[in-house]
């Protein structure tokens, strides 16, 4: 079974790191800049094909692809990316990025309308915390949860969901009692509980489960993978201001997690293995554009400042050292992590909180 996560895990990243650069490629094109090679996979090369001006090449190592670009710091060269201007630079170095952010989009549809099975059930309520939010909105032991903002839910994992979806801003909540009568009720999820409670502070349980097929239609499953992506964005979000709330530093993960965690996906079906792929795409796309050296939004960084200066330039020496020494940086930092990983797979911890 892990020989086949190994296949499915470079399979994965492979694929996501040629949209990437398939990005980069097709716009580099677009606005007359030399592609020098195209590779899939990185050196060394096991055998290249040279079309017009560019090497195609497949190389050994499986860990995606690279588009070289001529000049990408020195504006010396004619049909070099630095030769041409602010607009066309940032509409090259942006678009890796935004080919990951659409990706999802074809993997999200793709996984809504294959079959899946879906346990589904009565969400009952074992426990309310006392001081909680949910005991102030008047919530009991024996309540059933039926609808979350006129989201009809069906097992935890979509209270879990919606709550998140809520944080910070008024929730309604649609309940049945123990006598059978419905009631709404409102409420605001924390963004920082304490530590054991929930946003709520409700203790749930999954009654009366059954199984359920689900699958969508092509017209169907585009709507709402556009729409889980928004979500997506919002949960993003909704997680970044909940580390400021709580004070605490975010949990990261390197290529071991990322394994680890392709495994447990794949275990669940390939629905749930594409929705994994859609998600991690959307993570690339919005690590590439952070303001770091050597990455995509590094370089972005320096095309701003050329236009903040009225078009004085950071000398092409500078440049390429700053990126270089943010190379070394960024990979010293995957070493440590990856080491914290192998720590976490030693000690058989979760990396699913």
């Amino acid at each position: 079974m892990i020989v086949v996560n190994i296949i499915i895990f470079l399979l994965i990243l492979g694929l996501l790191i040629f949209v990437h650069e398939l990005g980069h490629y097709v716009t580099a094109r677009m606005v007359g800049v030399k592609v020098e090679e195209f590779g899939i996979g990185y050196p060394p090369r096991i055998f290249g094909i040279r079309r017009g001006e560019t090497l195609y090449s497949l190389n050994m190592i499986p860990l995606g692809g690279f588009c070289k670009l001529l000049g990408e710091e020195n504006p010396e060269e004619p049909r070099s990316l630095a030769s041409k201007s602010a607009l066309a630079r940032l509409f090259v170095l942006s678009s890796g990025s935004f080919m990951n952010a659409i990706l999802p989009i074809v993997l999200l549809t793709i996984a809504f309308m294959i079959p899946r099975q879906v346990a589904v059930g009565d969400v009952m309520i074992e426990e309310v915390t006392p001081n909680s939010p949910a005991e102030e909105a008047g919530l009991g032991s024996g309540d059933k949860i039926v609808r979350i903002n006129g989201n009809e839910v069906r097992n935890i994992g979509e209270v879990i969901y919606e709550t998140h979806l809520s944080l910070g801003e008024q929730t309604v909540i649609e309940v049945a009692g123990n006598d059978g009568n419905l009631r709404t009720v409102g409420l605001i999820p924390r963004w920082d509980p304490p530590e054991g409670e929930g946003p709520m502070g409700v203790a749930l349980s999954l009654t009366n489960i059954y199984e359920v097929s689900e699958s969508y239609p092509f017209w169907e499953a585009v709507p709402k993978s556009a729409s889980t992506l928004v979500q997506t964005f919002e949960l993003l979000r909704n997680e970044v201001r909940s580390w400021f709330a709580k004070g605490a530093a975010p949990e990261v993960g390197g290529p071991v997690a990322i394994f680890q965690l392709t495994g447990e996906a794949n275990e669940a079906g390939p629905s749930y293995l594409l929705q994994f792929a859609a998600f991690l795409s959307l993570n690339l796309a919005i690590i590439n554009l952070f303001p770091l050296p050597a990455l995509d939004g590094g370089r972005i960084v320096f095309v701003f400042l050329e236009v903040a200066r009225r078009g004085k330039r950071v000398s092409p020496r500078t440049e390429a050292m700053v990126h270089l020494v943010g190379f070394i940086m960024l990979i010293t930092l995957m070493v440590v992590i990856t080491y914290v990983d192998i720590l976490r797979v030693i000690r058989g911890d979760s990396l699913v909180p």
